[in-house]
């Protein structure tokens, strides 16, 4: 049994590059300082969605680099949001705000899959768009510190395990397992702090 799983993983043509190595430091850092609460996971964000916008538009995923792009900016409103006077709480949304975000998510999905499946030559245009569109509202929701944000990360991070694996980008992969990890939790954490402030 040991003999077969070296031998599955020396068939494995690893490709870790420098600049991904640095992209998964920093957002291993932002994943688990936004985890902590802790205001400078925006910087670290900062950092890692620079280097991703390269690493993804190099890659072929189209959506992605623009979320990417996106990352960038809420990174800064982030930083802003977390920092003023008056701080935000963390804070949870209802079971039927969540059931539209998920219908309207869906359907956005679809429509950006489609366009990028007809149109362009994005590698994986479906799972590209989910991870996409559901990464902006969950994004959203971490600057806004709604606690379900953390499930919809698991989520997102396993679908993108697959994707990453599938377009030879093995460390950034690895990176969205640990994401899937900390999110469990981040979600715990969170809840608990919660707790602490009724």
């Amino acid at each position: 049994m040991t003999q077969e799983i070296i031998q599955l993983f020396s068939n494995l043509n690893f490709n870790w590059s420098i600049i991904e190595s640095l992209a998964v430091f920093f957002s291993l850092i932002y994943v688990i300082l936004a985890a902590k609460e802790n205001i400078w996971c925006w910087g670290a964000a900062l950092i890692s969605v620079s280097l991703y916008v390269y690493i993804c538009y190099t890659a072929k995923l189209y959506p992605e680099t623009g979320l990417q792009i996106f990352y960038l900016i809420m990174a800064v409103i982030g930083y802003l949001t977390w920092n003023k006077k008056s701080k935000e709480e963390i804070k949870e949304w209802s079971e039927f705000k969540h059931l539209i975000i998920i219908v309207l998510g869906a359907l956005f999905s679809f429509i950006m899959g489609f366009y990028f499946f007809t149109y362009t030559e994005s590698a994986m245009p479906i799972i590209d768009s989910i991870t996409t569109v559901f990464s902006v509202i969950a994004t959203y929701m971490v600057v806004k510190k709604v606690l379900r944000n953390w499930l919809y990360w698991i989520v997102i991070d396993l679908l993108s395990v697959y994707m990453y694996f599938h377009r030879d980008l093995h460390l950034t992969s690895l990176l969205f397992v640990a994401y899937a990890t900390i999110a469990v939790f981040g979600y715990i954490s969170w809840s608990n702090r919660i707790k602490k402030n009724e």
